[in-house]
């Protein structure tokens, strides 16, 4: 007998603002407080694609609640963060999947210990780096400046700021699409080069982002998509931004019918249920893989490389056996 799907739970009007729980509480009567919070801490809820065990999160109606089975793995720690490049004005980072870049608005108030419980990417650099740097004595190591972001299940590169003057510049790279990203993606489907441009807003009409057709609403959006490997019923894919908006490769290719694998949020089309996920991704199998951009101070070209981290290496390999691909010699 196969195993029973997970519990889903969504939002109520009447739950929005209510933390989680409390929402859980009410969808699961049978249990106490104290064990609530032993699914919450043990890794057992997600929260609209992602972990959650903060039982004061407060729910937004588009959320979606799912217990999970089995605890979920730890999320990546300090010593996970590779330092690439650094210097007094940028600092280059190889992000693992699991780790949110910064923290959203609505968190940025929360007490240190609240937030201390899942640590972002910007809050965990400054103790890193002044370890490097051996600031012993030398005070409070200076925050990083984010310039751009990885969502939480993306790996790869990123770059932050280390002063106004270098924020400033990067920024306007990013605003001017001067910066050079490409990314590799693993993606339902047979997919072919294409250049998809549409104009992203932040509600396509059920709390998710998406494309609309009306003109002059939202904001521009450019994927150029090449095909790099066939696996049988799906893809593995490169996709350069001209553009850098929130979600931009996972909403453009899900709107086209190939949402990427291990996908959450953008596998369910607007009208219509979503298809069932039978890929075996570990996680959302995306990773930013090159990134280029002009140092801020300096002015000298910079370029960097990551290749694919191991997770998504082994499910490349799976797929290939699985459609009887030859493995390539070199990986991408």
């Amino acid at each position: 007998m196969p195993d029973p799907e997970p519990p889903i739970f969504r939002v109520l009007p009447r739950q929005v603002d209510s933390t989680i729980a409390a929402a859980l509480r009410a969808w699961l009567p049978g249990k106490s407080w104290s064990q609530v919070r032993g699914l919450l801490e043990g890794r057992r809820v997600m929260l609209s694609g992602n972990i959650c065990v903060d039982p004061a999160r407060r729910l937004r109606l588009s959320d979606v609640v799912k217990i999970l089975p089995n605890p979920a793995p730890a999320p990546p720690k300090a010593e996970d963060v590779r330092i690439r490049f650094l210097d007094a004005h940028v600092v280059v980072v190889e992000k693992p999947s699991g780790m949110t870049t910064t923290r959203h608005a609505e968190e940025r108030g929360w007490p240190a210990r609240r937030r201390q419980i899942q640590p972002t990417l910007d809050e965990l650099l400054p103790g890193i780096l002044a370890r490097i740097e051996k600031r012993k004595g030398k005070g409070p190591p200076p925050p990083v400046r984010a310039v751009h972001r990885l969502d939480r299940d993306t790996s790869g590169l990123i770059v932050f700021a280390r002063s106004v003057t270098a924020e400033r510049h990067l920024m306007q790279q990013f605003r001017r699409h001067t910066t050079h990203r490409r990314y590799l993606a693993v993606v339902r489907g047979n997919v072919a080069a294409q250049t998809i441009s549409t104009r992203l807003v932040r509600d396509r009409g059920d709390g998710r982002r998406g494309s609309t057709r009306l003109p002059e609403v939202g904001k521009v959006a450019v994927t150029h998509v090449r095909p790099v490997e066939r696996l049988g019923p799906y893809t593995l894919i490169e996709c350069r931004l001209e553009t850098g908006r929130t979600h931009q490769i996972r909403i453009h290719l899900s709107e086209r019918g190939h949402p990427l694998c291990g996908e959450k949020v953008y596998a369910q089309p607007l009208f219509g249920a979503a298809t069932p996920e039978e890929s075996g991704a570990p996680r959302l199998a995306l990773h930013a893989a090159e990134l280029g951009f002009e140092h801020p101070v300096t002015g000298e070209p910079m370029r960097f490389e990551m290749p694919l981290p191991d997770d998504l290496s082994a499910f490349l390999d799976t797929l290939r056996k699985a459609c009887g691909a030859p493995r390539p010699r070199r990986r991408s």
